[in-house]
């Protein structure tokens, strides 16, 4: 993006773009605008289908906005999707692994050609504001690009092993990673476009076919990127886009015994239940889970408190607290809590609410009825057990009265005890404690069931000792841009510990293709 000025767009540089980045975001927020409230169907087998049940996707910060209608897709198509991938599973599996390189790199390239009208859908259906949500679909495009490389890296990982020492024959052994079958993917609504796109790219360019579900709050992102690969020339059947609700269609997806492996990203307790269901088979099938976080940061007594301050909220309240790396708590060494807690209110309370197109505004909507709810209940049970030194209210005055706009909050004085220490929340509220000493910090940071992200500020020492305690997947010291999100392919790998992964390998890293692929020895004895 903006090539010209030598600008790349990721989660760390995306707080000073240039200029011509929001001239073009707003050209194209005219275009799709223009073009709202049009029917989208699923695609199956190359085919548009259609159903006989529809459902509107709108807008969470104007409710009255209905940006397209959508399929609520049935059992059937849902079995007929993962049908049109077996079918296309042969020849895709069997085509050359440059070829399928070569095609994704193309869909990667389309993605970038239509990033900022994908942008501007992403930044109305998800709530995201602009630099957001551009930085989401830069991502997927990278993403792609990322799994091309990583195939290109290790040719097609195909490795020639060991010659077995055999008098008169030559013995040649071949280790080769060979796809599963139809893989599905079901993406959450907060990174609909990365966390579709970044799955899908894997699973293909590694030879499995595709179904792709998204959230029923965010279908037309996956939609487009469905698009990208039509347009880039995937044969019929390689991927298959289907919509609908999870405990129809996605249940019937998940037991169906054609689904050779799944990719989803979503709640502890959503992503528990698709791996038990999962595991109700012949024989064991690989399941890439990526199922939230509870994210701490740390603040030494010798940190400095500006970057810390400003890379807390950026993390806390950034997309309004929905993101499984939120910081969603901070443990503060008391000789400093004072000081920073002031910084952090100051920031936290000059923060732009409002329609998250809009140029000057950080924080847009919560996604849906339920987020909103949930939001006002926590708001509640906090503010009976704790202080809530900003926020912790619904703003209905005016233009937010048309959705589901909440104020970023931040609680202190909430005993450590409370179980919102340890429940994630994914609404915009950060949790603060006062404590006696770093290795107290670490105690508390590590006692939760999830372990995906975790942030420090403090020396380079303390750094070292944060990195090499913490339980937790993707870590930072130190960063402003963000105290525990920001991660981008090939720079940062994503995925967490305990219960915030199944595998231990994290997305846009290097161990992460090959989770796509199983490995097969090829043993040929040749006499002399």
């Amino acid at each position: 993006m903006a090539a010209d000025t030598g600008f790349k767009l990721t989660y760390a540089t995306m707080f000073n773009p240039p200029e011509e980045f929001h001239t073009h975001f707003e050209e194209a927020l005219a275009r799709v605008k223009a073009n709202l409230g049009k029917e989208h169907g699923m695609i199956i087998g190359g085919r548009e289908r259609y159903s006989a049940e529809k459902f509107e996707d709108r807008n969470p910060a104007n409710t009255e906005m209905v940006l397209g209608i959508f399929q609520k897709g049935s059992v059937q198509d849902a079995h007929d999707a993962i049908a049109a991938a077996k079918k296309a599973f042969r020849d895709w599996s069997r085509t050359p692994w440059q070829e399928r390189v070569a095609l994704i790199r193309k869909a990667a390239d389309l993605i970038d050609q239509r990033i900022y009208e994908m942008g501007a859908v992403v930044s109305l259906e998800v709530g995201k504001n602009r630099t957001e949500a551009l930085g989401d679909v830069a991502e997927t495009a990278d993403l792609f690009r990322y799994a091309c490389q990583s195939m290109e890296d290790h040719h097609g990982f195909i490795v020639e092993m060991g010659r077995d020492p055999l008098p008169g024959f030559l013995a040649t052994n071949t280790s080769v990673l060979r796809p599963y079958g139809v893989w599905l993917v079901i993406s959450p609504f907060n990174f609909p476009c990365a966390l579709t796109g970044g799955p899908a790219a894997a699973a293909l360019v590694t030879g499995n076919t595709l179904v792709m579900k998204p959230a029923s709050d965010t279908p037309w992102t996956a939609r487009l990127i469905a698009e990208c690969l039509r347009d880039a020339g995937l044969p019929d059947g390689v991927f298959n886009y289907v919509t609908g609700g999870g405990s129809t269609l996605g249940q019937a997806l998940i037991e169906h015994p054609d689904v050779a492996g799944v990719t989803f990203t979503g709640s502890y307790d959503v992503g528990m239940k698709i791996y038990r269901d999962f595991a109700r088979s012949a024989w064991v099938r690989p399941t890439i889970l990526e199922l939230g976080g509870k994210n701490p940061a740390i603040v030494s007594r010798h940190a400095n408190l500006d970057d810390a301050a400003i890379g807390i909220t950026r993390s806390a309240f950034g997309l309004q607290g929905q993101k499984c790396s939120a910081c969603s708590r901070v443990y503060i060494e008391a000789p400093v809590y004072d000081e920073l807690v002031e910084k952090l209110v100051t920031l936290t309370q000059k923060m732009k609410i409002g329609d998250p197109t809009d140029r000057s505004v950080y924080l847009g909507p919560v996604i849906n009825q339920s987020s909103y709810r949930d939001y006002q209940n926590f708001a509640e049970e906090l503010h009976q057990a704790g202080t809530i030194l900003t926020g912790g209210k619904v703003l209905t005055e005016g233009e937010f009265a048309r959705g589901y706009f909440v104020a970023p909050t931040l609680v202190a004085d909430l005993p450590l005890n409370h179980r919102l220490w340890k429940h994630e929340m994914f609404v915009p509220i950060t949790t603060l404690a006062r404590v006696q000493s770093l290795d107290e910090a670490m105690q508390l940071a590590n006692d939760v069931n999830y372990g995906l992200t975790a942030g420090f500020y403090g020396t380079p020492e303390e750094a070292q000792w944060f990195f090499e305690n913490i339980e937790a997947g993707v870590t930072y010291a130190n960063r402003p841009q963000g105290a525990t999100t920001g991660a981008w392919p090939g720079f940062q790998p994503f995925g967490g510990w305990k219960g915030s992964g199944a595998t231990g390998k994290n997305a846009g890293g290097v161990y992460y293709l090959p989770l796509y692929m199983r490995e097969q020895i090829h043993t040929l004895i040749q006499r002399l």
